[in-house]
Parts: structure tokens; C-alpha cells; sequence
């Protein structure tokens, strides 16, 4: 049983977003997604630093310092991409015209509470970024982290112990060892990786889980 890598949740979740969206990368993590959206879906992405319609940097082309994401990463635009000012770029956030964003996270919880820019450690930075305006702004939220911190802490609780980067607002949750919905103030298992079963995903969780009766296999391609 191995977990999945940050590439292979990055390919999981570039395939289950719905096509023909709008969606927001946010920093860290999430920004691998766009290396792996196929043309054919028809994916526009969005930077809060004023992007929409943007690619992963192709392999072998030179980077050009001007066009980053979020992340300060190296991207690359498509054909008919807009660039804008801040107060531009949260108008689309702000106005709803997101179908998703996706988002890193600290802690989720069953009712859909995301803490997701300060840990409160005394060598933490908190960078909240965009992240208050996303979580309301956008359709759907989706969460993408390892299922435990790196010291072994869920990262799926009860109760947020983190500041609040938003509540009641999280959609699903892509952990290396699961995706989960976030449906009636619980958390219901989708899918797992192969050889999890939901007792030992329990085990590394602190909120309590359910399973969904169609729960499959996630097969990392």
C-alpha cells in the first residue's frame, strides 16, 4: 500500500474536474494540476495574480519571467488568455464566476471548515494570500494535502484547531490516501488507494468516516 505521490494526486484530481470550468490553482501543491489537464477538457485556469487561461510551462520552452502563478512558477499562456489587474482578478473570484478552486490545507473538518494559512507554530508564517475570497467566491472547493501532517497528525478532524481560512465551505477533500465528500456535516469515502481499507483510513483520521457505496480503487496511472 503506497500512498500517492504529489504528481499522482495532481493527475486524480486534473481528471475529475468537470470539464469546460474556470478554475483557480492556489499555491503549493494544487499548482501540479495544471501540468496535467488535457486540452480536450477545455480547463480555463486562473491566477489571483491576474491570469486567466494558463498552462503548466511546457517542457523545453523558455521561461518567461513576467507570466508566474501564484506560486511564482514559470507558466505559460493560452491561446486567448487575459491578463489584469488585482482588482480585476477578485472581481471574477468575488462575483462567483469560478466553478472551483483548489486549494492546499492544513485541516478540514466534517462540516466543511478549511484552516489553510497559519498553523500558529512560533516559526510558522502565516500567508492566508487569496484563500478567504476563494473559499467563498468559488462554486466548488476542493482540498488537496497529504492525509497526515509530518508529524503524523490527521489532517481530517473534528474541529479546526488552526485559524479559520473559511467555514462550511469545503466541497471534497483529495488526501495521497483517499477523496472524500464533504456531504451533511461528515466526511464520505469515494475512493481509496489500493490495498486502504476504510478501518485503517480511520486510524489516521480524527474525524469520523463513512463509506460511500459505489467507494472505489484509486489506480495511479
Amino acid at each position: 500500500m503506497s500512498p500517492l505521490t504529489r504528481d499522482q494526486l495532481a493527475l486524480v484530481v486534473a481528471n475529475d474536474i468537470p470539464s469546460n470550468s474556470y478554475v483557480n490553482l492556489g499555491i503549493g501543491m494544487p499548482t501540479l494540476v495544471a501540468q496535467f489537464l488535457k486540452p480536450e477538457q477545455g480547463v480555463v485556469l486562473h491566477s489571483e495574480n491576474g491570469i486567466l487561461g494558463m498552462i503548466g510551462l511546457p517542457d523545453g520552452q523558455a521561461r518567461d519571467v513576467d507570466l508566474i502563478n501564484a506560486s511564482r512558477g514559470a507558466v505559460a499562456l493560452t491561446p486567448g488568455a487575459s491578463i489584469c489587474d488585482h482588482v480585476v482578478s477578485f472581481t471574477m473570484i468575488r462575483g462567483g464566476h469560478l466553478d472551483v478552486t483548489i486549494l492546499g490545507g492544513f485541516q478540514v473538518s466534517p462540516n466543511g471548515d478549511l484552516a489553510n494559512w497559519d498553523t500558529g507554530e512560533p516559526d510558522a508564517i502565516p500567508a492566508v494570500g487569496g484563500a478567504m475570497d476563494l473559499v467563498v467566491g468559488a462554486k466548488q472547493v476542493f482540498v488537496m494535502m497529504q492525509h497526515v501532517d509530518k508529524e503524523g497528525r490527521p489532517k481530517l478532524v473534528k474541529h479546526c484547531s488552526y485559524p479559520l481560512t473559511g467555514v462550511g465551505v469545503v466541497t471534497r477533500v483529495y488526501t495521497d490516501h483517499a477523496i472524500l465528500d464533504v456531504t451533511d456535516n461528515r466526511f464520505v469515502v469515494r475512493a481509496m488507494i489500493e490495498g486502504m481499507d476504510l478501518q485503517t483510513l480511520q486510524e489516521k483520521s480524527d474525524a469520523s468516516l463513512s463509506m460511500a457505496p459505489d467507494c472505489c480503487v484509486i489506480k495511479p496511472q
